[in-house]
């Protein structure tokens, strides 16, 4: 868990960005709940601590980091976004039951490299995700049986 204020405000800042009291609790919130939130999950969990947060704040904070390759957005059903602090490629698991994004390393060769080229095209980001059940929903299943 990151709770240190002093490198939530280097990560920012180090990139070019002021390190305002808004921006370093959405850091904070992504850098401790690495469930790949959406704006919405975000603005629940902070406005209990911001009242005067808003969702545009959040909206335009959460760009401004992606712009900033601070966080990373992830859209695996096209219907809602995702953000995500970890900046190396690596690939997620969703559980089609209870609908968690998680991070799975898997080795995957060549193309998990970003910076590559393949048929002529410069690779710049390399994502992938797998669907199916999570160990915590088969358990629970096991456990009802």
């Amino acid at each position: 868990m990151i709770t240190n204020l002093k490198n939530i405000k280097t990560i920012i800042s180090s990139k070019g960005v002021k390190a305002t009291f808004q921006r370093i609790k959405i850091m904070e919130y992504l850098l401790n709940n690495k469930s790949h939130p959406t704006v919405e999950e975000i603005f629940i969990a902070l406005v209990k601590q911001i009242p005067t947060l808003s969702k545009t704040t959040i909206y335009n904070t959460l760009n401004l980091f992606v712009e900033k390759n601070i966080v990373k957005t992830l859209n695996f059903s096209g219907v809602e976004t995702r953000y995500d602090v970890v900046a190396k490629s690596h690939h997620h698991f969703i559980c089609k039951r209870c609908r968690k994004i998680y991070d799975v390393n898997v080795e995957c060769n060549f193309l998990c490299d970003e910076n590559k080229v393949v048929n002529g095209n410069q690779i710049e980001e390399v994502t992938g995700y797998f669907k199916g059940i999570c160990k915590k929903c088969l358990n629970n299943d096991k456990a009802l049986n």
